[in-house]
Order: C-alpha cells, then sequence, then structure tokens
C-alpha cells in the first residue's frame, strides 16, 4: 500500500518544493543568542527567534535548572495527577499566577497543548467561541475540539467582532478568544475594545499572550498590563519557549473555577507528562529576575523602535508594531526565500514566512528584536537589509 502513498508524497513535496514553498531547516551548533554558529561554520547575527528577552543562554537560568538536575532529577516518568508533580511545578505556577494578577495556574507541555486543552472542558454545544481571524493555529486547533458554537471575526475588528457577539447572542456562555500579539504582523489586540463589548455583551475573554509576555506593557506583563486591565480577563494562556526564557512549557492561569476543571478534563494535562524538573526551575528564577528589574523590558523597546524607524527610513514596507515583532513586507513567496538566503550571506539568520503560514501574496520576512542585540548588531542588520534591498528591486 505504502507504494502508491509515497508517490502522492513525493509528487506533493515536489510541488512544494517547484513553488518556492519548501522549508529548509537551518541547524544551529552553538547556544541560542543575538550571535549563533550554523552547521556550516558561518557565525551570524541571529534576528527570528522568540528569545526576545535573551534569556535563552541566561546564566542565572542555566545555573537554576542544573541545581534542579541535581536536586529532583531530569525526567518525572508520569502525568502530574499520578505521581508527577513536585513541589516545582506547584511553585512555578504559584509565580505565573501572580505574575499576571491571577488567581491559578495549570502547566502543559507547550502553549499549543494549552489552547489545544481549554475549551473542550469549559463549553458545549450551547456556548460560543467567537475567535479573532488571525488567532494562533493552536487556538484553531483547540477550537475544532470543541463542541461549541463557532464564530470569527476580522482580526482586530471591533465593529465585526460585535456583529458576531450579537450573533451568538442566544448561546449559554460566549468566550471571546484573541492572540495577545498577533505572531505574523506585530500587532497587539484593542483588549481595551475587547473588554468593553465583552462587558457589554456578557462574555468572557482569553488571551493568548505567547507573543506578548515579558515583551509588552512596561513591566513585560503583557496586553493586560497594557491597557490596564490586569486580572480581568478570565484566561490568558502562554508560553515559556519565548520570552520566558526559550525553553519548552506553556501555561493556561486565570480563575481558579476555570484551573480547577482543567486539572480534571483538559486532555493535553491528563495524558502527557509533567514538565522537567529543571524547566520549572528556570521558569520559577525567570519570574524572579522579571519581578526584580525593567532592564531587559526597557532595552527591548528601545532596540524594536530604533531598528523600525531606521527600517522605515530606509524605505521598506514595514507593518506598524507595538511588540518586538517588525514584519518586512516582501509579498512574493519566492523574494522572501531569496533575500533570507542573500541576508544570510551578510551574516544576518532570518527567514522568509510565505503560504500557508501567512495568506497568499503576504509574503515577508519577520524580523524579531531581542533585549540581547546590541546596537551594532541593529546597525549590522539594516546596514544589510539595505543592500540586499537594493540588489533585489525591494528599495531604490
Amino acid at each position: 500500500m505504502y507504494d502508491k502513498v509515497k508517490e502522492h508524497l513525493v509528487k506533493e513535496i515536489s510541488e512544494i518544493r517547484n513553488a518556492g514553498l519548501y522549508k529548509n531547516e537551518r541547524v544551529i551548533v552553538s547556544p541560542q543568542g543575538a550571535n549563533i554558529k550554523v552547521n556550516t561554520g558561518q557565525e551570524v547575527l541571529n534576528f527570528c527567534a522568540n528569545n526576545y528577552l535573551g534569556l535563552s543562554n541566561n546564566p542565572e537560568l542555566i545555573q537554576a535548572a542544573k541545581d534542579a538536575l541535581d536536586s529532583r532529577g531530569y525526567g518525572m516518568s508520569s502525568v502530574r495527577f499520578i505521581c508527577g508533580t513536585q513541589d516545582l511545578h506547584k511553585e512555578l505556577e504559584q509565580k505565573i499566577a501572580e505574575f499576571f494578577g491571577m488567581e491559578d495556574t495549570i502547566l502543559y507541555a507547550a502553549c499549543f497543548d494549552a489552547n489545544g486543552g481549554v475549551f473542550e472542558p469549559l463549553l458545549g454545544e450551547e456556548d460560543a467561541i467567537i475567535s479573532d481571524a488571525l488567532n494562533h493555529a493552536s487556538i484553531i486547533d483547540g477550537v475544532r475540539l470543541c463542541k461549541a458554537q463557532r464564530f470569527r471575526y476580522n482580526n482586530a475588528d471591533m465593529a465585526d467582532l460585535e456583529a458576531q457577539l450579537i450573533a451568538a447572542a442566544n448561546c449559554r456562555f460566549k468566550l471571546i478568544v484573541t492572540d495577545g500579539v498577533f505572531s505574523m504582523d506585530g500587532n497587539v489586540a484593542p483588549l481595551d475594545k475587547i473588554y468593553e463589548l465583552a462587558n457589554k455583551y456578557n462574555a468572557m475573554i482569553m488571551v493568548d499572550e505567547s507573543h506578548s509576555a515579558g515583551v509588552v506593557g512596561r513591566t513585560g506583563r503583557g496586553v493586560t498590563e497594557l491597557y490596564n486591565l490586569k486580572g480581568k480577563c478570565e484566561i490568558i494562556t502562554g508560553t515559556l519557549g519565548k520570552a520566558f526564557g526559550g525553553a519548552i512549557g506553556g501555561f493556561t492561569t486565570g480563575k481558579k473555577e476555570i484551573i480547577e476543571m482543567l486539572r480534571q478534563r483538559s486532555r493535553p494535562y491528563l495524558f502527557s507528562n509533567s514538565i522537567p524538573p529543571m524547566v520549572a526551575a528556570a521558569g520559577i528564577k525567570m519570574v524572579e529576575m522579571m519581578s526584580k528589574t525593567n532592564e531587559l523590558q526597557d532595552k527591548l523597546h528601545e532596540n524594536t523602535a530604533y531598528y523600525s524607524n531606521k527600517m522605515i527610513e530606509a524605505g521598506f514596507d514595514i507593518k506598524p508594531t507595538q511588540s518586538a515583532i517588525v514584519a518586512v513586507m516582501l509579498y512574493d513567496a519566492k523574494l522572501s526565500q531569496e533575500m533570507a538566503a542573500k541576508l544570510l550571506n551578510e551574516g544576518i539568520y532570518v527567514i522568509g514566512f510565505y503560504f500557508p503560514v501567512v495568506p497568499k501574496d503576504k509574503a515577508r520576512i519577520r524580523v524579531q528584536i531581542s533585549a540581547a542585540h546590541e546596537r551594532q548588531h541593529l546597525d549590522k542588520c539594516i546596514a544589510a537589509f539595505t543592500k540586499v534591498g537594493k540588489e533585489l528591486g525591494v528599495i531604490k
């Protein structure tokens, strides 16, 4: 049987290659950071990691992880409710809840699991999920696993959100779901207006803070801090794999009854191993570090403003951003790959994004700024973009 399946797959893969949509993986042979080394021997500047605060190779987090290896071991070999819960897991859950001003937290292997496991235990056929059109794939998949009625509104379009809330008026419970920062564009959800509509139409709010936690808000508490709504939303999901150290692990934090129900019924939690003790320990240290100083957030905000302004001055088409994501719009898929390849030759590690990751004819290079970047790194990146952009006719 596999002969025919193989023939089909080879054809599909060939079509992906011919369309210029094939995704190659570059191999890094150094720790993650502003400067990295790839397996070709080339040393490059990394501008496409989610390492927003530069914590992926932070000595304090590494030491916390090493200490946990010695005191708590390597892995749990169990799910949480059997024998997979350590004091480190409970402490991290408490610290995450305090960080976001919420009541309780539940940990997952990844935020993909958090989003995949949040809807089905809480909502049924008589309920409604009203989701932003540009929400992350994990939210879309989580919604598909739930029997609630589905409504979708155009990205950050409050008139359309209100229309969908009116359409869902007869539903028992209503949950508005949005990314905090939309990862391909870098725009922030208008949570203040969402909150007003939620109150008007008696709906709950869920925010995925994966790309906004540690980044948005004066102290990095995300969009709820940005809009002075800390503790006001019912559910926040997020990850330890981006600004919060860059390893693995996700979480849902929110109202205590919601978290309690997820512990009883959320399938990715009930049927997946606990996160390793070293990851939990590093997460605890991360929250402690972020609670002491805003130094990293301040530097990140300064870096992002500087880079965006200089790229606009150079003539690039940049989407407006309130995050650490700077989308350099190129529109053509092959052009995005060609430009990324030429930038790598200039010592700048970036990736072209194109359909199906972004809509057709909306290809771009997503530049991600980090607190680990110094001014000379930013200047080198801007110079490389300018040189290659002129070579390819992207700018004059």
